[in-house]
Order: C-alpha cells, then sequence, then structure tokens
C-alpha cells in the first residue's frame, strides 16, 4: 500500500453504485475515486497510485475484462470484479485472466469492504515487482515472453504455447527476479486464491513451465527450489527493444 488509508479506484458506468460505494469506503477510513469507464479508469491509474481496483465487467465501450488484462499484464494493483448473477462465464474469465476476487451484484457494502481488505493483505506480504513494463517485451536467457500478446518465444523465432497458469506463473517470476517466493505468495500472484496447506498446483506448474524453458529440467538453472522457503528466478531479465 502506498500510505496508511488504501486508495481504491470504483470503475462502474452505474453512477449510483460506483458513487455510493465510494461514499462508503471513505466513511470506512479508505480514500475512493470513482470513474464511469476504462477509458477514465486509465487516467485514474496514470496520475494517482492506486492500491486496489474495484472493477465492473459489463461496461459501454472497453469492458471490464480487457482493462483487468490490461493491469495484470502491466502492474501488481490487486483488481476485484462485480459481475451480475448472470456473468458466470465472464467471472471465469476473469479469474483466469489474474483478479484476486470477484462481488455479484447486488452486493452488500460490507462483505465487498471485508473482500477489499482481505485482498490488501494478502498482496501487502507479496515482494512487489522490480520495475513496471514498458515496452511489453521481456527477455531471459534464450527466451522472450511478449507480454501484450503473452507469447513465449526462442532464439529460433519459434512460439512455445503456455496455458494459462504457466504463463502468469512465469509473469510473476520474470517481474520479480533474484526474489525468493514462497508458494503462498505465487499462488497469490497468479490466482488469487488464498492458499490451503494442501494446494500443490504452484510445484505442479513449476514442473511445466521448467520442461519448456530449462535446457534441463531436470537440473534446473533458470528456477530454482529454496529449500523451505519456494523458488526464485535466478536469470537477468530485460526489457526486449520492438
Amino acid at each position: 500500500m502506498s500510505e496508511p488509508n488504501p486508495h481504491i479506484l470504483v470503475v462502474d458506468d452505474h453512477r449510483d453504485i460506483r458513487e455510493t460505494l465510494a461514499r462508503y469506503l471513505v466513511k470506512n477510513g479508505m480514500r475512493a475515486t470513482a470513474a464511469e469507464s476504462a477509458a477514465q479508469a486509465r487516467k485514474v491509474l496514470k496520475a494517482a497510485a492506486i492500491d486496489l481496483v474495484v472493477l465492473d465487467i459489463m461496461m459501454p465501450g472497453e469492458d471490464g475484462l480487457s482493462l483487468c488484462r490490461h493491469l495484470v499484464e502491466t502492474s501488481s494493483t490487486p483488481v476485484i470484479m462485480l459481475t451480475a448473477m448472470a456473468e458466470d462465464t465472464d467471472r471465469v474469465v476473469g479469474l483466469e485472466i489474474g483478479a484476486d476476487d470477484y462481488v455479484t451484484k447486488p452486493f452488500n457494502p460490507r462483505e465487498l469492504l471485508a473482500r477489499i481488505r482481505a485482498v490488501l493483505r494478502r498482496t501487502s506480504l507479496v515482494p512487489k515487482e522490480r520495475d513496471p513494463v514498458e515496452s511489453g517485451k521481456l527477455a531471459f536467457d534464450r527466451w522472450t515472453l511478449d507480454v501484450s500478446k503473452r507469447q513465449l518465444i526462442g532464439e529460433d523465432g519459434v512460439s512455445v504455447a503456455l496455458s494459462t497458469g504457466e504463463y502468469q506463473l512465469l509473469v510473476a517470476l520474470l517481474k520479480r527476479p533474484q526474489m525468493v517466493l514462497s508458494r503462498d505468495q505465487l499462488l497469490d500472484l497468479t490466482s488469487g486464491r488464498t492458499p490451503n496447506i494442501f494446494d500443490r498446483s504452484i510445484d505442479n506448474q513449476v514442473s511445466r513451465l521448467r520442461r519448456k524453458i530449462e535446457r534441463d529440467p531436470k537440473s534446473p538453472e533458470l528456477i530454482k527450489t529454496v529449500w523451505g522457503g519456494g523458488y526464485t528466478f535466478t536469470a537477468e531479465v530485460r526489457e526486449a527493444g520492438e
């Protein structure tokens, strides 16, 4: 969080919803800015340090899923989606893209406030990324990840397919090179889910990703296991030219 009172951006094309929610958040000790569209939200995000975005999916013009994808690819700002009861598919897509949580309309403001506080607690424990991605391309070892196109390209120019989970894991690692990230932190960065003691999905994702990017997956050099700690990405990461 940038300041003791977190700054929340509420994005919804319905005036009553966004303004009422913004007032409620301010009343409960937060700062809040309301935006009626994705375009207006982008301007706010450039001008202010936002700690979390509450984002409606269904909006005219650019929809919430598109803005959520942009936020996940270019920043570490957490997102809570607002979805209508009938938008189950969009909700699932949003979580796959990387949204941290969702609340179904009509919602109880107290429940949304609790979810905002829970997401802020989780994300405040995750190491911040080294630098924002400006070019949209990150180079490491013999690979280039085109973040905007979600493509991993080898030095031979051939693209390697990544699942959504593998892509999100790789982005999380590339934005935090040489940092030790626990399984819980990686789970939070890649899926927004609260971890549990039996969840081994990160280990499975790491194994699959190693098979695709390591010269020898059985003796990995890029994604190292830190015993008792988690994983660390050891390679130098740099922005690739256009």
